[in-house]
């Protein structure tokens, strides 16, 4: 039923510019120069609903329009990395809001001074998994550190990882000899909301060495079934990046999703630019992207991708 309403949906979007293209052709048949102002109008607004459903053809992968999990993970670099892993985290939520998402927090780890050492998001929307593909990968900063107190310029990394939240969708049989599982408090910022109960947890992945936490939930069990569910998702994605290395591998292709391939760099001094290393698409904005405006990077990337699809 939910896969029903969401074809519905998108094909109500279609036939709803399809009719008021035809109410358009008309009012432009009759020639009244009256109705110039208002039909001029008409057009520039479906211009632009037109190439906003024309982007959105670009969401051809498979997982495209479902939900998201995303992780934040700082680099080497102690305090310095675990503040750009806080600004990005703060530029993805950013952005989520401002398509109108939801966006929850399932686990994070609090950095020692500042910033954090990772956090994990569930992001909810339409096509959240297809934008946001864009996104996986290392994300270097430069700068002039706030935390050295001479000032010098210094480089920071972050990794971004993202899964599509499909664990209700496929089906994948985990083996309980295979985890462990571990109970913890969770931590909170003080008051009513830290936890007196062992209502956290984490999972260990003992065949992969995956781990996944949880603790924002208000029980032991709803954290444990969200870890589950992250869990199987991380399984499924690492078994379709297999497959997708041998096909690499029998066409020819180099295939590194390792931690030293940097997809984007965001330089704040002694210039200002943000550039995607794979597609050179750069702005001098940093601050308007580390607000959330991230959909030209975005595009840019879907762009490569059906290009290169298509070769």
């Amino acid at each position: 039923m939910r896969d029903i309403t969401k074809l519905r949906n998108q094909v109500g979007v279609w036939e709803r510019l399809y009719k008021r293209l035809g109410d358009a052709l008309e009012l432009a048949e009759l020639g009244d120069e009256d109705l110039a102002v208002e039909l001029a109008q008409e057009v520039a607004v479906l211009e632009e609903e037109v190439a906003a459903l024309e982007f959105q053809t670009l969401f051809s992968g498979r997982y495209d329009d479902e939900d998201a999990i995303l992780a934040i993970h700082a680099g080497a670099g102690g305090t310095e990395a675990q503040d750009w892993a806080a600004m990005l985290l703060r530029m993805y939520i950013r952005w989520a809001e401002g398509r109108g998402y939801t966006v929850d927090i399932l686990d994070e780890s609090a950095g020692e001074e500042a910033g954090i050492k990772s956090v994990m998001l569930s992001i909810r929307g339409d096509y959240v998994f297809g934008h946001l593909r864009s996104e996986r990968g290392v994300h270097r900063l430069v700068r002039i550190s706030p935390f050295d107190s001479s000032s010098r310029r210094h480089t920071s990394f972050a990794k971004v990882e993202l899964w599509p939240d499909i664990a209700d969708e496929i089906e994948i049989e985990v083996d309980e000899k295979d985890l462990r599982i571990d109970r913890f408090r969770a931590s909170g910022a003080g008051g009513q909301h830290v936890q007196k109960n062992e209502t956290a947890v984490r999972i260990t992945h003992l065949p992969t060495g995956i781990v996944v936490s949880c603790q924002n939930q208000r029980s032991l069990t709803q954290n444990m079934q969200v870890a589950m569910n992250v869990l199987k998702s991380q399984l499924y994605d690492l078994e379709q990046q297999k497959q997708d290395e041998e096909i690499a591998a029998l066409k020819g292709e180099v295939v590194d999703a390792g931690w030293g391939s940097q997809i984007r760099s965001y330089v704040l001094h002694p210039y200002k630019m943000v550039k995607d290393l794979r597609t050179n698409y750069e702005t001098g904005n940093t601050q308007a992207v580390l607000d959330g405006r991230l959909d030209p990077f975005m595009e840019a990337y879907m762009r490569l991708m059906v290009g290169e699809t298509a070769e």
